[in-house]
């Protein structure tokens, strides 16, 4: 089996997971895997992500550009996965709508940014302080991708991060698939954590 097949299977397993959470509803997401410094898988655009076909994904580029053979075309943020594969050693990309962290991003949104403390799940993250403290960015939604790719990058730097888009969803990254789906199921712990912890206190 060859390294693209290796890597298509590795993200069919991450989408094949993500889906049985619901965390791709209406057709939202895109999740994308390094296959070698010159290309990259990513989700075709528009598909039910609860489904598996033979053109679930697509070859692309560095720049994202798509590679003749495949059926589709590319998600519609390619270019942030652009960003994190030209910035870092990640090897898988990964962005999910959920509610909550639409919530979160929403309650948050004006600050920029939104801090968690003392949660043990925090070592997710390789942070084994006590009470440990974790931060992720919460950037502006453009509408125009290149715009978004653009105040995205400004938070791309380590190869494994996260950043939370205001009221559409999170991106998430590692060197490989599990690193990256470790650091999107943490943050979204934290999310849902964080909102029945305000509902109780009667926020």
């Amino acid at each position: 089996m060859n390294v693209m097949q290796l890597r298509w299977n590795e993200l069919a397993d991450v989408k094949r997971e993500l889906a049985a959470r619901d965390w791709f509803p209406g057709t939202s997401g895109n999740l994308s895997i390094k296959v070698d410094d010159e290309f990259f898988l990513v989700t075709a655009s528009g598909k039910d992500k609860r489904k598996e076909t033979d053109e679930d994904f697509l070859l692309v580029s560095a720049d994202g550009s798509a590679v003749e053979g495949f059926a589709g075309k590319p998600s519609a943020e390619t270019l942030l996965h652009v960003e994190v594969y030209g910035k870092t050693n990640a090897g898988c990309s990964l962005h999910v709508h959920t509610v909550d962290n639409n919530v979160i991003s929403e309650l948050y949104g004006e600050a920029g940014e939104v801090t968690f403390t003392g949660q043990e799940i925090i070592k997710a993250f390789g942070v084994w302080e006590e009470n440990a403290s974790v931060t992720i960015p919460i950037i502006p939604n453009h509408a125009d991708i290149p715009a978004l790719a653009k105040e995205f990058s400004r938070y791309v730097s380590e190869d494994a991060g996260a950043v939370l888009i205001r009221n559409h969803g999170i991106t998430a990254w590692g060197r490989d698939a599990f690193e990256a789906k470790k650091f999107l199921e943490a943050y979204e712990f934290l999310f849902s954590w964080h909102i029945k912890l305000l509902m109780l206190k009667g926020r």
